[in-house]
């Protein structure tokens, strides 16, 4: 067999290349596409600059722009926000658009790490400005210490609880899980079932979530029964058909999604909401109020991505900034409990 002769790959366009396309010194090139305080340039030659940029399709190397300036304008966010549910990734893309009104790129890091020194390190390899962790909890001091010493001039964590070293905001998943099991209690529900979603990633938030439902139900005549549910169609089927042996008279369903699943499931194997089971989701999502019958739901109060997004740019220019209100769980009442 004939070898394929392999496709030369064009060299990329450089900002020398520009410079001699708009008839202009590369410096002109550099004040003008990273956009320099302090330097004019006329107009015509600013409109020469950035018409030979499209032309060739140049785009500014982000590392040599970082080098040049002394200072990264990367914003880390490790990707297991994602998984937090459709809230907190709707809030997330929200904080994006302000960082980047505060010249920031926000970057989703897709590594997964059983140590917080080793997350810390890869974070520390991009020389981000800034890393922010949703997921909080699993930074320690000695994490946080190696980003500072690597120029991480912001850090910033939701967290149960202070990170030594880092701006923390409290995100207590336990609260969730207590706040679900106190409203189930107080309507006389004592079965309570605790969804754990099967999907990776989300046992870092359900297991605290559990946990909290679990520390109410000891100071109460009442039991918590973890149950496994996968978001599938056929896993909602499965646990609905072999709900009535398991004895439990309502469910935490971890959010509005996993409850919507359920409450579907349950409905079609005969099973009545809320007469035989009492169902609470968490994020309190449009789609908790349209279910049949209405969804109890957790409200979850976050600080506006606007705020954050302030809070982490003060962080990187000054090294502090003011407190950020922690969020708060609000149970909303509808006809599932």
């Amino acid at each position: 067999m004939a070898k394929e002769t392999p496709v030369p790959v064009p060299a990329s366009p450089t900002s020398a290349d520009v410079a001699r396309l708009a008839g202009v010194s590369r410096a002109t090139v550099s004040f003008v596409l990273n956009d320099t305080q302090g330097h004019r340039v006329g107009e015509a030659a600013r409109a020469r600059v950035l018409d030979a940029a499209r032309q060739l399709g140049y785009v500014p190397h982000a590392a040599a722009r970082s080098l040049r300036a002394g200072r990264s304008n990367l914003v880390l966010m490790p990707s297991s926000i994602s998984a937090v549910g459709r809230l907190v990734s709707d809030w997330v893309d929200d904080l994006h658009s302000e960082l980047d009104r505060h010249g920031y790129t926000a970057v989703l890091h897709a590594g997964r790490f059983t140590d917080p020194l080793d997350a810390a390190r890869a974070w520390a390899e991009l020389r981000p400005a800034a890393v922010i962790a949703l997921d909080g909890d699993r930074l320690t001091a000695q994490a946080a210490e190696l980003l500072r010493r690597a120029g991480v001039r912001g850090l910033l964590a939701f967290a149960a609880r202070p990170v030594p070293g880092v701006h923390t905001i409290g995100f207590d998943h336990a609260l969730i899980g207590a706040t679900a099991a106190e409203h189930l209690i107080a309507r006389g529900r004592t079965r309570i079932g605790v969804v754990m979603p099967q999907e990776r990633g989300l046992g870092l938030f359900a297991a605290p979530r559990l946990a909290g439902a679990e520390s109410v139900a000891a100071r109460h005549m009442a039991t918590v029964t973890p149950v496994e549910l996968s978001y599938t169609r056929e896993s909602a089927i499965a646990l609905a058909r072999r709900w009535r042996s398991l004895g439990l008279d309502s469910v935490f369903a971890y959010n509005d999604e996993y409850a919507a699943l359920l409450l579907h499931a349950l409905r079609a194997e005969g099973i009545s909401v809320p007469r035989d089971v009492a169902v609470v989701g968490s994020d309190d999502l449009v789609l908790s109020a349209l279910q049949e019958p209405p969804l109890t739901s957790i409200r979850l109060d976050l600080a506006s991505p606007a705020m954050v997004a302030d809070a982490v740019h003060e962080l990187i220019e000054t090294g502090t900034t003011a407190p950020v209100p922690d969020i708060e769980a609000v149970l909303v009442q509808r006809e599932t409990s």
